[in-house]
Order: C-alpha cells, then structure tokens, then sequence
C-alpha cells in the first residue's frame, strides 16, 4: 500500500505488500520489499536496499547505498522471520547496514530516535541503539551490543559483540572496545580503557556542575579509590539516594556480563 501522497521515482523497485506511508520520498533505483513500512515523510535516496519485515518510522533521512533489514552475518541464521526496527528522524548516511536480528538473541535489531549513523557503519545483528547517539564513519557494533542514548562511538571503532556502551559515553576513535563502557565514561584505545568522564558531552546535555561533580564522585570511587566494585557500589548507593543519574552505573556494575572497561 503506498500513500497517494508518496513520491515514487519511477526507476525504484517498490514490490507489492510494503507500506509507504504520506509524504514519503523514494529515489532511483531504490529497492523496497515487500513487508517493509515506511513512516510518513521518511526521505530514502537514491540506490538503497530494504529488506525483510522493517519498520522504518517517520521523517528519516536515508542516504544513497544504505542497506537495512538483510540477512545478518550469524553463521546460525537460517532465514527465520526476524526484524529491524528504525524509530523516528533519524540521519542514515552513505552505505550503512542494519541487520536483521536472530532468533537466538531479541529476534530484532533496534534504533531509536534521532540518532545519526554516519557512512559504512555497520549495525550488526540484535544491536540496540538508543535515542540522540552519534555512531561515526566506518564504526563497527558487533552483534548484541547495547549503545544507550546520547552516547557516542566513533569513526573506526569497533565494539565488540554482547557489549555495552553506557548512555552518555564516549568512544573515541579507532578504538576496540571488548567490555561494557560505564555511561558517562570517556574511553579510547585498544583496548579501550577510561579516560575520566566525557565532560562535553555531559555540558552540552544539560547537566550541571554539581550533578557533574557527583558523578565524578562516583568515576572516582570505581576506578581511583582503590576498593573492590562491591565497595564501590556500597558507596554509589548513597550518591545515588540524591542524584538519580549515579543509579546507572550501579546497574551496569549489578548486570555487566563481560565486566567493565579499566
């Protein structure tokens, strides 16, 4: 079903059963499949493949060669029905590819909102992005891997499979990330390791300066005091009884399967 509003250019392969709804702009030589939903006022250009059972939400802008919703590389994957789930205004720039999840993991591979994934990043299998991330150029999230919102992971980083990037943080570039990245935290290098709290990004966020102070009170008590993290979390629970926002790294170091970057 395509809205009578849609603008189709008549060299896209738009196959019979996709819904693309008002608005919606499609370029040359796009390829759009038959299960797919396009959200209103969604722009994709020129050359771009969709594929499987995707939903794609409103006023996204998807630059030419980017691939969403293929069969993901697991080699346990046999083609079941698994998905991709694209939120709303969203920036998905040159040759991204966003995978399709497994039905050994969440069967879906997620992006939130208002994220911008810039050229070749690659969104493997049951990757959950949150909202307002910025994932650079050629940057790798292998599959599994949470990156909550307002994170960032930069150009030719790699973040290796099951792990965690904590909202708020911070990868720097080239970086190999094979453990869970606190939120807030600043990391770099490989393997990474932290480098302090990512301070511009939490100013530019809206935190204040005693906000900022308590959480780097608790950094301080993860990483510098020189007690175990159980100690640590004894401490974080008290910081967190005033300031909310310590209650995440609590809950990263309570479900942390790979243990935290140091």
């Amino acid at each position: 079903m395509i809205h009578e509003s849609a603008k189709i250019h008549p060299s896209a392969v738009v196959e019979p059963g996709a819904k693309i709804g008002a608005n919606v702009v499609v370029g040359p030589f796009t390829y759009i499949t038959e299960h797919v939903e396009i959200g209103e006022g969604t722009e994709i250009m020129s050359h771009v493949v969709i594929k499987g059972h995707t939903k794609i939400g409103k006023d996204n802008r998807i630059f030419p060669q980017a691939v969403i919703g293929e069969e993901n590389q697991d080699k346990k994957y046999g083609g079941e029905k698994t998905t991709v789930i694209v939120g709303d205004r969203n920036v998905i720039r040159e040759s991204v590819q966003i995978h399709r999840g497994t039905t050994q993991d969440k069967s879906q591979t997620v992006v939130g909102d208002d994220n911008l994934l810039c050229v070749n990043a690659h969104i493997a299998h049951d990757v959950i992005v949150g909202n307002h991330t910025h994932i650079g150029n050629n940057a790798i999230l292998g599959g599994h891997v949470t990156v909550g919102d307002h994170a960032g992971v930069m150009a030719l980083s790699a973040i290796h499979p099951f792990c965690y990037v904590g909202a708020y943080a911070y990868v720097g570039g080239c970086s190999a990330v094979v453990q869970d990245v606190p939120p807030y935290v600043l990391a770099q290098g490989n393997h990474a390791t932290p480098f302090g709290l990512n301070l511009v990004g939490l100013k530019r966020n809206g935190f204040e300066k005693p906000e900022i102070r308590a959480l780097q009170k608790a950094y301080k008590e993860i990483y510098r005091s020189g007690k175990t993290l159980a100690e640590a979390r004894e401490v974080l629970i008290e910081l967190a009884q005033e300031w909310s926002s310590v209650q995440r790294f609590i809950d990263l170091l309570d479900t942390s399967e790979r243990g935290i970057i140091r």
